[in-house]
């Protein structure tokens, strides 16, 4: 598997139409600084560019940590002004993995904190490996969460149990998180991304079309009444149904075959 960066953020490409974005950071426990959320939104906007992927994974090359947020070695050095002018990146780099337009999974092993929980949670699907363990403690320190945690997590866990965490900063284990729904699945320790792998073979193999599109539906219709949800259902259906894939999916399931998708013949 070679890695398309030789930095703390390396490009891995472990199966077909999928990609995996892995956090290598040891020495700071994949703390994110201003580079590291540079290295982060450049690489999602290469995985965004390429049509032919169908799933992207977010994990760690670390054993103790998937992220442990912010780097506060950093922060400490910085006035209010450069906190300012760093912000729009930090942004970016939450953004550009929420923004990613195929099905993403976080493979948690060890401290998601802070910034490292919000990249979990701006990912589509959650993997937590027993050693996971999930905090949100900014307002310990006298922010807020500042990558869509408190946005998130609400929807996710509900707005009171996200109240709690938030306002308690306590830590939530992985038997807690996926009880609450923070996390979608449980691996063993160590095999956070032996998981992730084998959903994202399983996702990989349907249509890319018709993936992008029901992640648009989802994401796009959550929070809107829901008349104007099933227009924008209709419309995502509509440039499915009149794709190739459709054409594709139909006739290998009429023929009792592997479907050969389009897209990703590309």
């Amino acid at each position: 598997m070679a890695g398309s960066r030789t930095d703390s953020i390396v490009i891995e490409r472990p199966r077909d139409r999928v990609a995996e974005i892995v956090m290598n950071r040891p020495d700071a426990l994949n703390a994110v600084d201003a580079r590291q959320a540079t290295l982060i939104a450049d690489a999602c906007a290469e995985l965004a560019a390429d049509d032919r992927l169908s799933v992207v994974i977010l994990s760690t090359a670390l054993d103790r940590a998937f992220c442990v947020g912010a780097d506060l070695k950093e922060r400490n050095q910085l006035t209010n002004d450069d906190l300012a002018a760093q912000r729009p990146a930090s942004r970016r780099a939450y953004n550009s993995v929420l923004g990613l337009p195929m099905p993403t999974i976080a493979a948690v092993e060890g401290f998601a904190l802070g910034g490292g929980c919000e990249l979990a949670l701006s990912c589509d699907l959650i993997i937590a490996s027993d050693s996971a363990a999930f905090g949100l403690p900014e307002v310990g320190v006298g922010v807020i969460p500042g990558g869509g945690g408190t946005q998130l997590l609400s929807r996710r866990v509900g707005l009171n149990r996200a109240a709690d965490l938030i306002f308690s900063t306590r830590r939530v284990s992985a038997d807690e998180a996926y009880a609450i729904g923070l996390a979608d699945r449980r691996a063993a320790a160590g095999a956070a991304r032996t998981a992730a792998g084998e959903l994202a073979a399983e996702i990989a193999a349907k249509s890319p079309v018709a993936l992008r599109n029901a992640k648009r539906a989802l994401r796009t219709g959550f929070d809107l009444p829901m008349a104007e949800a099933l227009e924008v259902e209709d419309a995502c259906w509509h440039d499915t149904a009149m794709s190739a894939d459709r054409a594709e999916g139909v006739a290998a399931f009429v023929e009792k075959r592997k479907p050969e998708w389009p897209r990703a013949k590309g």
